[in-house]
């Protein structure tokens, strides 16, 4: 659909991608790299792009059996505070099977496995420096697993708590959740997969209806 829209150029080139014409990595670390590319722009241009390298995350909305969302909460120390988030976590490399590091990521932070789990969307945190892509899932039929052996990353210190669907949009509103993937993954859950759900369920109670009246 995308591709028979038409778009206005404010500036021509607007179509063209830009050329990488040299890159010098600045470092390397655990969980990003920074490389500096100097770039072709489409008028001939040049220009220095600062790219953060990532391998890309996994974010997970755990749907309790009465509904809840299941969240984390822990210090965030390049902003000096604690976040209440969705469990997420770092793809161990770039060829990981999505699914499996959202089952494992869900497992360590929370200590909740999960019965059915469904890739939702995908989505780019902030482009316009860092190449980090988030895959979003929802899970379900959650089981609350006592293994001794799970544990968090060993410099993570995390507590969890649930709310409801709808007080996680108030607290949205409330500013009591600022988390940019928690903020979307919750308006998602609720606008589309509640709402299509409702949907899905309101018809099928139609079509009993009707089928009752038929019989």
């Amino acid at each position: 659909m995308d591709n028979n829209h038409k778009y206005q150029m404010l500036r021509a080139g607007a179509d063209r991608e830009e050329i990488k014409a040299d890159s010098k990595m600045i470092f390397r670390g655990k969980i990003i790299n920074l490389r500096l590319d100097e770039v072709i722009l489409p008028d001939g241009g040049r220009a220095a792009r600062e790219v953060i390298e990532h391998s890309g995350a996994v974010v997970v909305i755990p749907i309790l059996d009465n509904g809840n969302i299941l969240f984390v909460k822990q210090y965030r120390y390049p902003i000096s505070d604690f976040l209440l988030e969705l469990p997420a976590g770092k793809l161990d490399r770039d060829d990981e099977n999505i699914t499996d590091c959202a089952r494992r990521e869900l497992l360590e932070e929370t200590h909740y496995s999960c019965g059915r789990i469904e890739k939702l969307i995908e989505f780019y945190t902030s482009p316009g420096f860092c190449d980090e892509k988030l895959h979003l899932f929802v899970a379900a039929e959650l089981k609350h697993d006592q293994l001794a052996n799970i544990s968090c990353d060993e410099d993570e210190f995390i507590s969890i708590a649930d709310f409801s669907p709808d007080d996680a949009v108030k607290m949205i509103s409330e500013n009591k959740i600022s988390d940019a993937k928690t903020i979307l993954g919750i308006l998602y859950y609720n606008s589309l997969v509640r709402y299509n759900n409702h949907n899905h369920n309101h018809n099928n109670y139609d079509n009993n209806e009707n089928n009752n009246l038929i019989n």
